[in-house]
């Protein structure tokens, strides 16, 4: 993995001094300060997102980013609440697979088995066969045939380690990893993700049945990770609170991945701090994302009965700022599905896809779900889902944040009573 430290985090003046403000599309509407003032400080927080390169949970760029996020509501004359819980970290040793001469470096997954720093040798195989090393293809998506394929295996056990290329169909080519949605519950073997481009040799390889040396090492580390929250007391504080959360963890920097939500928890924000509205909104960016929402687990276990005395909860998920996404919006009831579909073609937009009503939701939504909450919920899908190159600016559609960031702030107002 790219390690646990990013590069040093320019200084907001510095951001300021070379970013250039980027054309606002004259179908946004409204005031046309505002706008470019909203796409000003779009850019600038996705820019500083972007500068810290890991956002993997409980490494030095997770703590960084929840200082930054901490900073931003200090600026928003706000007072945050940095809740710091133990967490244990999967420290990356040596991780490869290697047939003769040839390796490949690659990443476990963190829900599955380690080796130990010898690792062990066995002959390829098809995943089919279900015996020694097995070789398939999968992609981030849980809902791939390939991945869905790969969870049997590790279900049933017969394996004493399987290698995972990724399939590079869906997603760009590369290392696009896989979320490890049992964190707290590991099973299976040791499981080891390479990148693309080491499918057709390790295929030519498990032809032969070659002899393969399999390492997954792995050491355990006691940390710190942490939800960064605050609030705002509203008008009247006797009406149950809105809750606006999202994710603030990723495997690599993630930028498009998580800058939708970002933009909008920190337009969300800006707009209650300076407008105070009706009812109380409580604001919370967890970490834990790709580990099972440890983060926003931890986050409700301190308040069990948030989830359903909150008026509402507004969960801004994945990939909906990245370019050529398509929109998933997901709400609790067709009152609040009606209202967010009116508040998106108010400025002309529409989600490409709805999650129907009676169905359990996609991304943190569904913790909501589970607990018989009431929630709206926006995410999307990415070409760079879970990829290393997934950077501004290239994966980013600035224009679309800015119009979805606006859609989301208007549920807000509508929600919050101001």
């Amino acid at each position: 993995m790219s390690g646990d430290k990013g590069n040093d985090m320019p200084s907001r003046r510095e951001i300021l001094r070379h970013l250039p403000l980027l054309p606002i599309a004259a179908q946004i509407g409204g005031c046309a300060t505002e706008d470019s003032a909203m796409q000003e400080r779009i850019v600038r927080d996705i820019v500083a997102w972007d500068t810290i390169e890991d956002h993997r949970t409980g490494t030095e760029g997770d703590a960084r980013t929840a200082e930054w996020l901490a900073d931003a509501i200090r600026t928003a004359g706000l007072e945050p609440d940095v809740v710091r819980f133990p967490f244990e970290r999967r420290v990356l040793n040596e991780c490869r697979i290697t047939v003769g001469g040839r390796s490949a470096d690659g990443v476990p997954l963190f829900d599955g088995a380690y080796t130990g720093a010898r690792g062990w040798q066995a002959p390829l195989h098809p995943l089919a066969d279900g015996t020694g090393i097995g070789v398939t293809e999968f992609a981030p998506s849980p809902a791939a045939p390939s991945t869905a394929e790969l969870l049997a295996a590790r279900r049933n056990g017969r394996h004493a380690a399987i290698v995972a290329v990724a399939a590079g169909e869906s997603v760009l080519p590369g290392l696009a990893l896989l979320n490890a949605n049992d964190y707290r519950a590991p099973f299976g073997p040791p499981v080891l993700q390479v990148a693309t481009e080491h499918g057709p040799w390790l295929e030519a390889a498990v032809a032969e049945r070659a002899l393969a040396e399999f390492i997954a090492h792995v050491t355990l580390e006691n940390t710190k990770a942490a939800n960064v929250q605050t609030r705002i007391t509203g008008r009247d504080p006797s009406l149950a609170p809105l809750v606006i959360m999202t994710p603030r963890s990723a495997w690599w920097t993630c930028t498009s991945e998580r800058a939708g939500g970002i933009s909008v928890w920190l337009e969300s924000l800006r707009h209650f701090a300076t407008r105070r509205p009706e009812r109380t909104v409580i604001f919370t960016a967890n970490t834990g994302h790709e580990l099972g929402h440890v983060g926003l687990d931890h986050y409700l276990a301190s308040d069990g009965a948030l989830i359903e005395a909150a008026h509402a909860w507004i969960h801004l998920g994945a990939n909906f700022a990245a370019r050529g996404s398509q929109v998933l919006f997901q709400a609790s009831s067709q009152k609040l599905l009606t209202e967010g579909l009116a508040a998106f073609d108010a400025l002309g937009q529409k989600p490409d896809r709805i999650t129907p009503l009676s169905s359990r939701p996609l991304g943190e939504a569904r913790n909501i779900y589970d607990g018989g909450g009431r929630f709206v919920s926006i995410l999307g899908d990415n070409r760079w889902f879970h990829h290393p190159d997934d950077r501004w600016p290239v994966s980013v559609d600035v224009e679309r944040t800015v119009l979805l960031t606006r859609a989301m702030l208007n549920i807000a107002k509508q929600l919050a009573g101001g």
